[in-house]
């Protein structure tokens, strides 16, 4: 019996890069992924990818940050399976300014997709998870949730306060059987870090060699980025966990850029 054996799980951001390798692991594991995505054509491509390997997966469209999507995208997983045993909040973005010059709006849009996000689709699963009397709850973390790094204000806001969420979510969701825990990876190597290496570099005056080894990865142990399949494996591991004694925690992911 595979771990993931008649579990639904939605996993946001899933049309892509971390995400994406956390709904296909799932699936390999048994489980039947729901991938929750800005891009609907995208989401419905990586769901029949999966659907090609013998495995189900159902995509639905979904803005993090609306609250109407986000009702409406939980209601058609519940229509369609009737339950929902995980939730993995992965979606995000990344913008890199200095503090002083960072631009309100673009503050507001990065708090909204990581932190809005990650209370809108927690709170319209846990109703029915609380009727299960099950659920388990992983929010996408970084090492930003521990450390600070320049050009990063909001993000790294974000980070710090989806551990809080978690927190306070191992404690509620205690008594209905649900627990909350929070994967930190270091740098993973996705379009999104991609983005970043030019940004930096540009910010910085060096060249985009020297922001991978001198700010990206110069306090790792081996100066390797962290892989999608790494992240995932660590998500998986809080989503299938038996006992309730592993909730409310964080777990860095990150080839020992921050150790605990």
């Amino acid at each position: 019996m595979s771990r993931f054996d008649g579990k639904i799980g939605i996993i946001t951001g899933a049309a892509s890069g971390i995400g994406k390798e956390i709904a296909v692991r799932f699936a390999a594991e048994g489980g039947t992924p729901v991938i929750a995505d800005l891009n609907l054509q995208a989401a419905q491509a990586t769901a029949e990818e999966i659907r090609k390997t013998g495995a189900d997966a159902f995509a639905v469209a979904m803005n993090v940050t609306d609250e109407a999507q986000v009702e409406q995208g939980i209601a058609e997983v519940i229509a369609r399976y009737g339950k929902i045993d995980v939730l993995v909040s992965n979606a995000g973005i990344q913008i890199v300014k200095p503090l002083v010059d960072f631009p309100y709006e673009e503050w507001k849009k990065l708090l909204a997709i990581h932190l809005d996000g990650a209370f809108l689709t927690t709170r319209a699963c846990l109703k029915h998870m609380y009727a299960a009397n099950y659920g388990r709850v992983v929010y996408m973390g970084s090492v930003h949730s521990k450390e600070a790094s320049k050009l990063k204000a909001p993000y790294v806001t974000a980070k710090h306060g989806l551990i809080g969420l978690a927190k306070v979510l191992a404690k509620e969701g205690a008594e209905h059987n649900v627990t909350a825990n929070v994967v930190c990876p270091g740098f993973v190597r996705t379009p999104l870090v991609d983005k970043q290496i030019p940004e930096q570099a540009q910010e910085f005056g060096i060249t985009e060699e020297q922001v991978v080894k001198t700010i990206m990865l110069k306090d790792t142990v081996d100066g390797e980025f962290t892989t999608t399949a790494d992240v995932a494996e660590a998500v998986l591991f809080f989503a299938g966990a038996s006992s309730n004694a592993l909730t409310g925690q964080s777990l860095v992911v990150s080839h020992g850029w921050f150790m605990q």
